[in-house]
């Protein structure tokens, strides 16, 4: 399941006895990711129907522990295309860090945050 999982979700613990999720969604989970300063661009895969919600109020954690975020436009890409055609947003993470907000990676590269206020926020295609 570790060496399969197409997202990388899973990881085995340091012994190899147990798996465990490498970052949280909705279940309650240790955490062990590292705070980290961000590339200074760092990118969000959704989709238009949420789009116009998202640029608003921003990205929100909502059920989940952080907002998870790409360091890269095709990671992000897949994530927004499971719902339909994908739409990227591009999230200012130089100007968010500067103005004090902490991020953390998550061991497969999952960059994480508590929520990204909408002024740190652009469309891909509109920038």
């Amino acid at each position: 399941m570790v060496a399969e999982n197409d997202k990388r979700r899973f990881e085995l613990s340091d012994d190899g006895t147990r798996i465990r999720a490498r970052q949280g969604h909705s279940v309650a989970v240790e955490g062990s990711w590292e705070a980290a300063t961000p590339p200074a661009m760092l990118y969000h895969g959704t989709v238009e129907r949420f789009l116009e919600a998202i640029l608003r109020e921003g990205l929100t954690k909502q059920q989940r522990h952080h907002v998870h975020l790409s360091a890269n436009v095709e990671t992000a890409t897949t994530v927004g295309a499971r719902r339909g055609e994908a739409v990227i947003l591009m999230v200012d993470a130089a100007t968010m860090v500067a103005d004090g907000h902490a991020f953390a990676v998550s061991s497969n590269g999952v960059w994480l945050v508590d929520a990204v206020p909408p002024r740190y926020l652009a469309r891909a295609d509109q920038s």
